[in-house]
């Protein structure tokens, strides 16, 4: 398997939202998006954006830094967001059931390098960095897995 890369320039939040919407529309059950990133790069709103796309009803999509992972009932089954920040040790990853999740949901983790080794090696890796203090935001999406080829290619056409 060879690795993939796809790099945007992202101008705006907006441009973030509309991008985090494209994305969630090619989503399957089983699939694991790791958002990568410093504190304020965009992480949290890129996931809330995916989330409402997948969402049947639309709801309020708080950010799980304190609860560590809010769960949502979407089109295509559940959405698990988690933010592992705050997560004590490694150890914690099974209590919260996040393993399991990666087989049967849509998944979001933010601060993915507290997955330590259950980094699922199919998953979609999204680094954002804010490389010019304001509003814009590059976003190099990262995968290994040939699924992912067909379904984010036609995304190349903006980058």
């Amino acid at each position: 398997m060879t690795a993939r890369d796809l790099t945007f320039r992202l101008d705006s939040p907006e441009a973030t939202a509309a991008l985090a919407r494209r994305i969630a529309a090619r989503l399957e059950p089983g699939d694991v998006l790791l958002l990568d990133g410093p504190v304020g790069a965009g992480k949290t709103h890129f996931a809330r954006n995916v989330i409402l796309e997948c969402l049947a009803v639309p709801e309020d999509v708080p950010s799980p830094t304190y609860t560590l992972v809010q769960t949502y009932d979407g089109r295509a089954g559940e959405i698990w967001h988690a933010d592992l920040y705050r997560l004590g040790d490694t150890s914690e990853l099974e209590e919260l059931g996040l393993s399991e999740a990666f087989e049967h949901a849509i998944c979001l983790v933010e601060w993915p390098d507290c997955l330590g080794d259950m980094v699922p090696g199919d998953a979609l890796t999204l680094t954002f960095s804010v490389p010019h203090g304001d509003d814009r935001r590059d976003l190099v999406l990262h995968w290994i897995d040939p699924r992912w080829n067909s379904r984010l290619d036609c995304l190349n056409d903006d980058a």
